[in-house]
């Protein structure tokens, strides 16, 4: 049976690393003998400048009927000073929510071979395999009231969550646990704010559910830190919509690149798979951008979404054989002599990987 994906290329370096991941979905899907439709929709600042809004109704419904959801990037420096209803990132939020996506998956690995790609020691990140759960579609990126004043002197922000907004997101990090080190870290500010203290007391009466795994809580600013000095002592990390952005984000230097990060959102509807790394307008169009995060997005959404978790394995083996053996972009460079591939020559790299395994 043919599947449907809803594919968004967005903005800046979207469309490159979207594309170079489409070649490794098709290549395994054939491999598979599954069928995959694959429709482009606008989103973002690429939007608002063919439709005059950053989500057209159109691209909404495509992806409220595929079977999943690619996403590129959104953001566009044109739209900074725009009203909030047409900039990029205001798309993607009301794709979240409309979609119901509330659990977040950032998975972050050290690839063997990339021990030396980002800032830290090798010793100090080597064996790092985390994944941070973020509750996606409350707190402050959704909270109201909201505003800031005509002379910009007041601004207004609430964080709000409910019992149920934390227990289901809790739910789906446990059950994560319980499929790799069955260790849980709930990340909160629980000594200031009340609304962690309500994320605390509900993760702990979630634990009582899941006995088999075992859950530490954490500040934020302790997290961070520990995230630097000692990121193999986690597994999962499961926090709110804020912290997840930002340590997620941080878990991207620890292993090398914001390039290699994937993700999977899920919830009510159709999953949204996108890379973590975001626009990067600088960089768009250029052919220099890393399309592992698209890619293994795309082995998330096989996972996830399409139950074709072999497939998603090969791609995940395609990708370590391709980094062991010395493929990397620029971001990833670790020694004076590498020559970095390009966008597109990185995803055939991994394409023909895939093929030398099958």
């Amino acid at each position: 049976m043919s599947v449907r994906i809803a594919v968004l290329p967005g903005d800046g370096i979207g469309p490159e690393v979207v594309a170079g991941a489409l070649a490794v979905l098709r290549a395994v899907a054939d491999a598979a003998g599954r069928g995959v439709e694959t429709t482009s929709w606008a989103i973002g600042g690429a939007a608002t400048r063919a439709y005059g809004t950053p989500l057209p109704d159109a691209t909404l419904q495509a992806c409220r009927d595929a079977d999943a959801v690619l996403l590129g990037a959104v953001g566009d420096p044109a739209y900074d000073a725009a009203p909030r209803d047409l900039k990029p990132e205001t798309a993607l939020l009301t794709l979240r929510r409309e979609l119901g996506v509330y659990a977040n998956l950032r998975p972050a690995r050290l690839w063997p071979g990339l021990e030396a790609s980002g800032p830290l020691k090798p010793e100090r990140v080597r064996g790092t395999d985390l994944c941070v759960v973020r509750e996606l579609t409350g707190g402050l990126y959704f909270g109201e009231p909201r505003h800031v004043d005509s002379h910009f002197t007041r601004a207004v922000n609430t964080l709000p969550y409910t019992r149920e907004e934390v227990t289901r997101v809790a739910r789906v990090a446990f059950r994560l646990a319980r499929d790799r080190r069955r260790h849980l870290t709930s990340v909160d500010k629980a000594n200031v704010l009340e609304t962690s203290q309500l994320w605390r007391r509900v993760v702990t009466d979630v634990a009582a559910e899941y006995p088999d795994v075992t859950v530490e809580h954490m500040y934020v600013d302790a997290c961070a830190m520990a995230l630097t000095l000692d990121p193999r002592r986690f597994d999962i990390i499961l926090t709110e919509n804020l912290f997840g952005d930002i340590l997620s984000d941080e878990a991207g230097a620890v292993v090398g690149s914001l390039g290699l990060l994937p993700s999977a959102s899920l919830g009510e509807g159709p999953g949204l798979y996108e890379p973590v790394h975001g626009s990067a307008p600088t960089l768009a169009g250029r052919d220099i951008a890393n399309p592992v995060g698209a890619i293994l997005s795309v082995a998330m959404m096989l996972r996830y979404s399409l139950d074709m978790s072999s497939a998603a394995d090969e791609i995940e083996r395609a990708v370590a054989d391709v980094l062991r053996q010395g493929g990397r972009t620029a971001d990833v460079l670790d020694t004076p002599t590498q020559v970095a591939l390009s966008c597109s020559a990185m995803a055939a790299r991994v394409v023909s990987a895939l093929g030398a395994r099958g």
